[in-house]
Parts: structure tokens; sequence; C-alpha cells
């Protein structure tokens, strides 16, 4: 089911990037084909499918949250430009394919994830001005924009402590806003879409905030040992430039002993809401831990 689901979100999402994104003639035609160019070059759509999956929890109609579920994904796009910058890490390749600097140049790639940064607050206000179910869409909103500020700030803190000593507690922080951020805003967006009770949404918040860091310590791992075929980048990467990651404090085999300790509390939270259709989000739970890419 989880595939199935997954699959049918992304498509959805697809569509919709046809529509807004378009490149016609205009001064600003590069600027506009490099915004497309790393909104299509694929990733798993993780974070708008869990606003239209935490919309559908609670209420049937989730096509009305793909306003917020595309925004989210411009969101994460304009991060994954930006972190692949020379200034940043410096990465040539990103899912198979030359990084956006790589291809448009660095100038063009910043304003891209620029671009990409502004048009996601304006489909989402684009969205609020039929005034249709304004009061959840002003809370998810929100949630939202404090999901962006919560993963930059934790990019900063990861660039400011790259080569130092850094603690337990500090690398938590930084992947909690760093990575977990976006994800968790995502679920928490869309049941709010949808008008989730407060105990729901407590308890999504719980299972969102595990999932997010499972999801980092997985991507740990696999940038230590993972196929670079699969990945579609080199491995090994973090480790020469001196980021503090799980693997490098922890050791693969302690920190996959965390990730599995984790994934099966985040599976345990959701029977707190067991009314509810939650077998999707189950599904993802042991699908970030045994992902290979």
């Amino acid at each position: 089911m989880l595939k199935e689901r997954l699959s049918e979100y992304s498509t959805l999402v697809n569509k919709a990037f046809d529509d807004l994104l378009v490149v016609d003639e205009a001064p600003e035609k590069k600027l506009k084909e490099a915004m497309k160019y790393s909104i299509t070059a694929g990733g798993k759509r993780l974070r708008p499918a869990l606003i239209l999956e935490g919309y559908r929890i609670f209420k049937p109609d989730y096509e009305k949250a793909l306003p917020f579920a595309c925004a989210m994904e411009m969101i994460h796009t304009f991060s994954l430009i930006h972190d692949d910058l020379p200034a940043i890490d410096n990465d040539d390749f990103r899912r198979g394919k030359p990084t956006n600097h790589k291809v448009f140049g660095e100038c063009t790639a910043i304003l891209a994830g620029d671009g990409l940064l502004d048009y996601a607050y304006k489909v989402i206000s684009n969205d609020m001005k039929d005034g249709e179910n304004l009061p959840n869409k002003v809370k998810a909103f929100d949630i939202f924009s404090n999901g962006v500020f919560d993963m930059i700030k934790g990019e900063f803190v990861d660039t400011d402590l790259e080569g130092k000593d850094i603690s337990m507690d500090q690398l938590m922080y930084m992947h909690n806003n760093k990575t977990g951020a976006l994800i968790k805003a995502s679920l928490l967006i869309g049941a709010t879409l949808a008008g989730a009770d407060d105990v729901s949404l407590q308890v999504l918040k719980k299972y969102a905030d595990i999932i997010g860091l499972t999801f980092q310590i997985k991507d740990d791992i696999l940038s230590e040992t993972g196929d670079e075929k699969i990945l579609g980048k080199p491995v090994g990467h973090d480790s020469i430039n001196g980021k503090r990651t799980f693997v490098t404090m922890l050791g693969v085999e302690e920190a996959n002993k965390r990730l599995d300790e984790l994934t099966a509390e985040s599976v345990s939270v959701l029977n707190d809401i067991s009314d509810k259709d939650i077998e999707f989000l189950k599904e993802l739970a042991i699908f970030i831990k045994e992902r290979n890419n």
C-alpha cells in the first residue's frame, strides 16, 4: 500500500509542477530552467506525500492540500540547491545528475533556490485567496513558516560546527532542525488542514519527530556504506569534509542499533490514534529504515 500511495501522491505533485513552473520566452528564462531542472530531478516526494497523507487520515479530499504539498517540495528543493553549493557542501551530483550550480553556474543556482523559496509562499498565498478553510490554512501556514526557518537554522548549525568536536546534544539539535523540521511540519500541515483534533496532532508530532531523526541516521549510514550508483552521489563525502554524523560519532553498528530502536518506537507511538487509518505511516517508518537511497 505504501508504494502505491507514494506513487499516487508523486504523480499528483509532478502534474501540478507542470502547470506551476512554466518555462517561457523571457529574459529570466534561464532562471526558470534552473528552477525546473532541480524540482523535476526526481526524489521521493516524501514531504508532499506526508502533507497529503496527513490530510487523508482525517478527510478523504486530500487533493485540497496539494498547494501546500507543492510549496513544501519547492522549499525542500531550494534547500538542496543551496546545500550543494561550493560554499556549503560543494557537491557535484544530486540524485545521479549534476547539481544545479554545475549545470547553470553558481549565480543562477543561488537565484534558482531563492526563486523556489519565494514561489512556495506565492503558491500558498494564491491558495488562501479563495477563503475556503481559511482558519486551518492560517494555522498550517504558521507551521510551514516555522518549519522553513527551523530547517535554515539547522543548516547554519551544520556549517558552523563543521570540523569541530561536538556533543551528541548538538548533533541532535542540528538534525532535528535541518532534516526533521520539514518532515514534522509536513505531516502536521496536512492534519491541520483537515481539522485534526489536538490529541491526534500531538501523536503525529511525536511520530514525525522520531522519523525525522531516523531519516537522518539512515542518511548518515548510507553516506558511509551505501552504493554510489544507487545513491546518485559519492559516499564518504561527510568524513572527508570533517562533518560530524551519527556514524562518525557512534559507528555504523551503534547507528544501526539506534535506527532499529527509534523505528520501533515510532510505530508504537501511532497506537494512540489506532481509530484512524495509519497503516501508511507505519509502513513509512519501516521504509525509512530499510531504504537504500
